[in-house]
């Protein structure tokens, strides 16, 4: 070591984390290919990786139109190692809004697969690769003579790996926009490396962990394992899509200990009578919130549900609470991690215990910003990064979250937070999705109103045995008690389902135009 700038011990990692993997524990399985059984070493991925970058080049960003894959393993680490910023795209959105994202995200180079390769060809900017064998002259392969990252072939000699800093961006990712244009989100180094670090503080980490990654890789629950297991030296399970029955198979078949999933997934799940092996120990469950009835269930059958908070924005967990805390404290989310501080302010200053306000974080894993200024001094003030959601903190430090700060109703000079209207629907036994905004009214200012979705009308749960399907007014009453007069909803309608936004979580604005026109306001 020569002792430059570079190499000093606060600027680690200066390579990708596969890089120094692969030279610490070179024969520990590093990736897992469920539908075929494949593996590979870390010295067998540093290998193929080796031979994608040598594919990619240098050069600006690169952005990714894959679903969850091997092939899109090897790119994340290739982008690392080249020192390009990897933009992963959300292959379900329309193709105006990717051309509109990879615009701003400065893609130079797109990364597709077969699926996505006549979408690719409309959105991208500059050149389209493809990780399979191109359908158009217009687009080559990343890497001949290889059919998914994954074929021996000839190995080629790449560039030395990028010199990288903590501070230098490694991946942009956007938000999943439930209301305005969705934000692209600069994720440094040393975000992912300290979210990994915090979260193994919380989780605990074993040499022979197998964390399952069934969740799509363009969001952060499904980009984060890549890198932590990267960082820990325990293997990668890859799913190509969730599906309770094949996730079961693969869990026990695989020797998974760890997964994370969202409420609906759990719930199928369980609905599909899977119990956790011996061996599993976690269960990550964020994205959404996951109602009372879900973490009871599950508890009862021995799953280890570790309910979470994050965000994009903290490079994935702010708090996480444990089996046990989310046994004793139902609702908390728990304590910060290690690394991350929690503001709660309300009215602009430190709210007291339980006094709910807006939740700000800091620490090294919050984003140093968006692609957009603008958008940056909004987001960022003097306590760190104000999230947009509202919760408070018990006298134990335990998080608790109420929903979003532009969720908030006031109705008659009352603030009805939608969450805890949520809440009391997922106790009627008949009930499996809920969505709670507000509408104009006259009178009130606004109105509480519900979109509700039962399990005779296809919802995410199962029909509860015996349950008669419950109508607008007979929910209403159900609320009656189990919250303030005044945040019973004065609009309920029963729907098929939730609208969503491509990234799986409720289209707010979709739900109140549906109780605009259902109820003709």
């Amino acid at each position: 070591m020569t002792g430059g700038h570079d190499s000093a011990p606060g600027n680690w990692p200066t390579r990708d984390l596969l890089a120094h993997r692969a030279t610490a524990t070179p024969d520990r399985t590093a990736l897992v290919e469920t539908a075929d059984g494949a593996t590979w070493t870390y010295r067998e991925l540093d290998r193929v990786v080796d031979r994608v970058v040598a594919a990619l080049g240098s050069g600006g960003p690169v952005g990714t139109l894959l679903e969850t894959r091997v092939a899109f393993v090897t790119v994340v680490h290739a982008a690392m190692r080249t020192g390009r910023r990897l933009v992963p795209l959300n292959t379900q959105l329309p193709a105006a809004d990717l051309t509109d994202q990879a615009r701003r995200a400065d893609v130079d180079l797109l990364v597709c697969g077969r699926d996505t390769e006549d979408t690719a060809r409309v959105v991208a900017p500059g050149p389209v690769i493809s990780v399979d064998t191109p359908e158009s002259e217009a687009v080559d392969r990343l890497v001949p003579e290889q059919a998914d990252g994954t074929d021996g072939g000839p190995e080629a000699v790449s560039p030395d790996s990028a010199r990288r800093l903590p501070s230098d961006t490694a991946v942009v990712m956007f938000t999943s926009g439930t209301t305005g244009t969705p934000k692209g989100v600069r994720l440094t180094v040393g975000n992912l490396v300290w979210s990994a670090v915090a979260s193994a503080f919380r989780l605990g980490v074993a040499p022979g962990d197998r964390w399952l990654c069934c969740l799509p890789m363009y969001h952060m629950g499904g980009l984060a394992p890549t890198l932590r297991c990267a960082l820990y030296g325990t293997s990668l399970a890859l799913q190509p899509g969730f599906g309770a029955e094949r996730t079961a198979e693969v869990i026990d078949e695989y020797g998974v200990t760890g997964v994370s999933l969202v409420p609906t997934q759990l719930r199928r799940l369980l609905d599909a009578g899977w119990e956790p092996p011996a061996a599993f120990e976690s269960l990550l469950l964020g994205g959404a919130p996951a109602g009372q009835d879900l973490l009871d269930r599950a508890h009862a059958r021995g799953v280890p549900v570790y309910p979470t908070y994050g965000t994009t924005e903290t490079a994935s967990q702010v708090a996480t609470a444990t089996p046990t805390q989310a046994a004793e404290h139902p609702g908390t989310v728990g304590q910060p991690l290690a690394v991350t501080d929690v503001t709660v302010l309300a009215d602009g200053s430190r709210a007291s215990p339980d006094e709910v306000g807006e939740l700000v974080v800091s620490g090294p894993t919050v984003t140093p910003g968006y692609l957009d200024d603008d958008r940056t001094a909004e987001a960022v003030g003097q306590h760190g990064f104000h999230t947009g959601d509202l919760g408070y903190r018990d006298e134990a430090g335990r998080l608790w979250v109420e929903g979003r700060v532009d969720d908030a109703i006031t109705t008659g000079g009352e603030t009805v937070y939608p969450a805890t209207v949520v809440d009391a629907f997922r106790e009627h036994p008949a009930v499996t999705a809920a969505a709670v905004v507000g509408l104009p009214d006259e009178e009130w200012g606004e109105r509480v109103a519900a979109l509700v979705v039962t399990a005779d009308d296809g919802g995410d749960g199962a029909k509860a045995d015996g349950a008669t399907p419950p109508n607008p007014a007979g929910l209403r009453e159900f609320c009656r008690g189990r919250v303030a007069d005044y945040a019973v909803p004065k609009t309920v309608v029963v729907a098929d389902g939730l609208p969503r936004t491509a990234s799986g979580t409720v289209d707010r604005d979709a739900v109140r135009e549906r109780l605009r026109s259902s109820c003709g306001r």
